[in-house]
């Protein structure tokens, strides 16, 4: 790794005060197109703590390392922080990045300095999170939310057993498109839709999980007769669980999920969850930086989406539902192991 003279230390210091976005390297230089040999590869993730962005962004620099690319990391303050992840793309830019990998924060939201990047011969890719358009970026590497959600839906559905449904729906940020495609993919698995009458009410907690607590125990003040729960997320899974275990609901609840980190897995171990839906978020970091040393060294570039994969992780498999239990989910799981 090269050295940087106390002046590059200082600009970065500087960047990271002014830009609204937390800064992991940088390294100086002009905007490299494709085919110029070395990888230069900027990650832009929603945050810097969320453990999901965290094993995203260790994978990505360990790839880079692996594959002789330099590497830079950016992150918005917070999730939904738009303008931080259109100066981090910026900077990246500044910084002489080659291909830019995002998880948008807003799919919407980064389209214009997303455009100017590519139109500049940066390689831009989103990991986890498509843009709307799609081919506002060059490729997707994420997981199919929709299928993920399809595969949560499933499992209730048979873990009750031929019992109708009497469903609440916990939900992430109104109107993102992992929100909806998760959402939607549930209620295709559990046969429902939108206006079914087994739907008894839903609440939308912004993957967070003091709100989902919250809103969970709203809806229960208006009706403790249900049998099943979709949550989004496994930080929103862990404040139903909360909610329903104070009315002493657990025991008759079908929950499910989706993440697949560590904690969650443990959650399906210890009975909270049912089943959780596991994502591979090292799998698209990965993914990302090869393409990246590949746009590098000859020019070509990745198009499309590519499905990165996932699966359904329970101690209770049930037919029809491919599935494999926590010990399984327990040694592939992305965040802190125990």
């Amino acid at each position: 790794m090269r050295q940087r003279s106390l002046t590059a230390l200082t600009l970065a210091a500087v960047l990271a005060a002014t830009t609204g976005c937390t800064v992991e390297r940088h390294w100086g230089g002009n905007t490299n197109t494709g085919g110029s040999g070395k990888a230069k590869v900027g990650l832009v993730t929603k945050t810097d703590t969320n453990p999901y962005f965290v094993e995203l962004r260790n994978a990505a620099r360990a790839a880079a390392q692996a594959n002789g690319a330099d590497f830079s990391a950016l992150a918005g303050q917070f999730d939904g922080d738009n303008d931080g992840q259109v100066r981090a793309i910026e900077n990246l830019r500044q910084q002489g990045a080659n291909t830019i990998l995002i998880t948008p924060s807003s799919s919407t939201g980064v389209l214009k300095a997303i455009k100017d990047a590519r139109d500049a011969g940066v390689l831009v890719i989103a990991l986890d999170t498509a843009t709307e358009p799609a081919d506002a970026v060059d490729a997707t590497f994420a997981t199919d939310n929709f299928a993920a959600g399809e595969q949560q839906g499933a499992y209730v559905k048979a873990a009750l057993a031929g019992t109708p449904p009497k469903l609440l729906m916990v939900d992430g940020t109104a109107g993102s498109t992992v929100d909806t495609q998760r959402h939607g993919g549930f209620l295709k698995g559990i046969g429902l839709t939108d206006g079914s009458p087994e739907i008894k009410g839903h609440t939308a907690a912004n993957g967070d999980q003091s709100l989902a607590q919250q809103g969970m125990e709203n809806l229960l003040q208006r009706s403790t007769d249900i049998n099943a729960v979709y949550s989004m997320n496994e930080p929103m899974g862990r404040g139903s669980y909360a909610a329903l275990k104070a009315r002493g609901l657990t025991g008759r609840i079908v929950m499910g999920s989706i993440d697949g980190g560590c904690e969650g897995v443990q959650n399906v171990k210890d009975g909270q969850f049912a089943a959780t839906v596991m994502q591979f978020p090292a799998k698209m970091a990965e993914q990302g930086v090869l393409a990246a040393v590949e746009y590098a060294k000859t020019g070509k570039k990745p198009s499309g989406f590519v499905n990165t994969g996932s699966a359904v992780i329970t101690d209770k498999p049930v037919p029809g539902v491919e599935s494999h239990d926590t010990a399984w989910g327990l040694q592939n799981c992305w965040g802190g192991k125990k």
